[in-house]
């Protein structure tokens, strides 16, 4: 361990880990698909999966910010299954035509900024917790957003893949 990670919480550097590891092996499988493939659209969620992908890579952003929020003590509010289908709408439409090369070189640069700035929270940080709107304004803490977001999120996503190429 170098003195930086000594910086940093266990509890952080083991999520940014688990971040880059989701990211990893989605791009892994990612960059193994054909021109076909990269155009199917994902089962039971319209979007093709170079879509998907790229969708995977744009919101890490949103999902530290939020985190950073609940890392603060102060509740998300706007946040809903409307808003976020519409967000997830409103992304498809504009990245219709997404190319793979591309796609797969954003999900890397943005996984390892989020799990660069996850690494940074502190354990009180993690543990902090308030009120989440797209969760019935349940008090969940920041560690339990990282990990259903920006940590959880290419796994879901590659499963997803995995069945519709598979089929």
């Amino acid at each position: 361990m170098t003195q930086v990670q000594k910086l940093f919480s266990k509890k952080a550097n083991t999520l940014a880990k688990r971040i880059t590891q989701g990211a990893n092996t989605l791009a892994s499988f990612a960059e193994q698909l054909s021109k076909e493939e990269w155009q199917m659209p994902v089962i039971g969620d319209g979007r093709t999966v170079g879509v998907v992908v790229h969708h995977v890579a744009s919101v890490y952003d949103l999902e530290v910010e939020l985190a950073k929020v609940l890392a603060s003590g102060q509740p998300i509010k706007e946040a809903t299954m409307e808003v976020v289908d519409q967000m997830n709408a409103e992304h498809a439409l504009e990245n219709t035509n997404v190319g793979k090369i591309e796609t797969l070189a954003l999900l890397r640069h943005k996984s390892k900024i989020a799990a660069d700035l996850v690494r940074g929270f502190s354990d009180k940080e993690l543990e902090s917790s308030a009120t989440v709107s797209l969760y019935a304004d349940a008090p969940l803490t920041a560690q339990f957003f990282i990990e259903d977001h920006a940590l959880r999120h290419s796994f879901h996503h590659l499963a997803k893949i995995k069945a519709t190429i598979n089929s």
